[in-house]
C-alpha cells in the first residue's frame, strides 16, 4: 500500500471518531435538524410541540361549525364575551385577561379595572386597542360575528354560542369544554356543572302541564319569544309550554311584537318577563312592571294567581347566557320566582 493511500485511510478514521465524538457530545441519535435518526423522533421533543398548539371546534364568521388552531395554555386572553369570560374565570385562568369589553355584570366586576384594556363592547370593538393589548387569543360572542375577519387578522378568534337545538345547559357544557381543552382543564367542567342537571328536573316537574308566554320588554312593548333564542330555557329545557309563537317564527334577536289583548285571548298559566331596557341600561326607559302591569294584563289569571314572573337579573339573561355562574344565576331567578327549590 502506498504512502498517499494509507494517509487518505488515516484521515477516514479519524473523521469518523470525531463525528461519533460529537454524537455522543450532543446526546446521541439526536441531530440539529429536530432529532430524526434512523427514522425515529425524540418523543419528548414530540410531545412539547405538541403541547403548542390545540385543536378546537367554534363557529366561523359564517357562523359555522369550524376547526380552529389556537395557542395551548395561552398567557394574553382578549375577552368580547361575556359567557367566555365567565367560563374562564369559573375555570380560575381569568388572570391571564388582558383586555375585556365593558360590562356591568356585578360578577365579572373584578375585570373592570385600570390594569385590563377596555376593548369596547359585546357588539362593538375596538380593534386598536385589541391589537394593543397583543392577545394570543380572542373570544367572540354572535353579536361580533361581523369582526370575525378583522379579529383573526390580529389572533386566532374563538366564537362560541347556545345552541337552542342542544339546550342551554348542554351548550353551557359544551363550550366549557371546549374552553377548557385549551389549558387542560377537561376534568374540572363536570365539577362545575355537578348540580345543574338536578335542577333542570325540579322546575321540569314543576312546569309539566303548564302553559307560558315568554318575552321581553323593550321601548315600550312587550315582545313574545319562540324556543329559539332568549329565555329559550324556559319552554325548551324547563317545559313550560310556550303558548306566545308559532313555532316556525323566527324570534331569535328581540322576538315579536304582541298587543296585551294577544295575551288576554291567549290565557297562560304564567307569563315571563325580560327587561331588556333595564339589562343594557337605556337611559329614561320605564321599568318592566309600568309597561305590563296595565288593566288588561291584570285581568288575567297569570296576574291574579301571582305568576307574572319578572326576571330578576335581566343583564344576565341578556347578555352572558352561555355562562356558568349566568346558568347558576338564571336557575336561581326562576326557582325563587316560581318556590321551586
Amino acid at each position: 500500500m502506498n504512502l498517499k493511500k494509507m494517509l487518505s485511510l488515516a484521515l477516514a478514521g479519524v473523521m469518523a471518531l470525531s463525528l461519533m465524538a460529537c454524537s455522543a457530545q450532543n446526546g446521541g441519535g439526536s441531530t440539529e435538524a429536530g432529532g430524526n435518526v434512523g427514522g425515529q423522533v425524540d418523543s419528548e421533543a414530540q410531545n412539547n410541540a405538541a403541547q403548542e398548539t390545540v385543536t378546537i371546534t367554534s363557529l366561523n364568521a359564517s357562523h359555522e361549525a369550524a376547526e380552529l388552531e389556537v395557542p395551548y395554555d395561552p398567557q394574553r386572553i382578549a375577552i368580547l364575551d361575556m359567557a367566555s369570560l365567565d367560563i374562564l374565570n369559573a375555570l380560575g385562568v381569568g388572570d391571564r385577561v388582558v383586555g375585556t369589553a365593558s360590562t356591568s355584570l356585578e360578577y365579572l366586576q373584578d375585570y373592570i379595572n385600570d390594569d385590563i384594556a377596555n376593548l369596547g363592547t359585546i357588539k362593538e370593538a375596538d380593534l386598536e386597542a385589541v391589537m394593543a393589548c397583543e392577545p394570543d387569543v380572542i373570544f367572540i360572542g354572535g353579536r361580533l360575528a361581523s369582526s370575525y375577519d378583522a379579529l383573526s387578522e390580529i389572533a386566532p378568534v374563538v366564537y362560541l354560542a347556545t345552541d337552542t337545538e342542544l339546550g342551554v345547559v348542554e351548550s353551557v357544557r359544551q363550550n366549557a369544554t371546549t374552553i377548557a381543552s385549551m389549558f387542560g382543564l377537561e376534568d374540572k367542567v363536570d365539577e362545575l356543572m355537578a348540580n345543574f342537571d338536578a335542577r333542570i328536573t325540579t322546575l321540569s316537574e314543576f312546569a309539566a302541564g303548564k302553559t307560558a308566554i315568554v318575552g321581553l320588554v323593550t321601548s315600550g312593548s312587550y315582545n313574545v319569544l319562540g324556543n329559539d333564542g332568549r329565555c329559550s330555557m324556559i319552554g325548551r329545557e324547563i317545559g313550560f309550554e310556550n303558548i306566545g309563537v308559532d313555532a316556525n317564527i323566527d324570534t331569535s334577536t328581540h322576538g315579536n311584537e304582541a298587543s296585551f289583548e294577544f295575551i288576554v285571548e291567549k290565557a297562560p298559566d304564567y307569563i315571563f318577563v325580560l327587561d331588556r331596557d333595564a339589562a343594557i341600561g337605556t337611559d329614561g326607559a320605564k321599568l318592566a312592571q309600568e309597561i305590563m302591569e296595565n288593566e288588561l294584563v291584570m285581568s288575567t289569571d297569570a296576574y291574579k294567581n301571582g305568576h307574572l314572573v319578572y326576571l330578576a337579573h335581566p343583564a344576565v339573561w341578556y347578555t352572558a347566557e352561555g355562562g356558568i355562574t349566568a346558568l347558576d344565576i338564571m336557575l336561581s331567578d326562576l326557582e325563587s320566582e316560581l318556590s321551586v327549590s
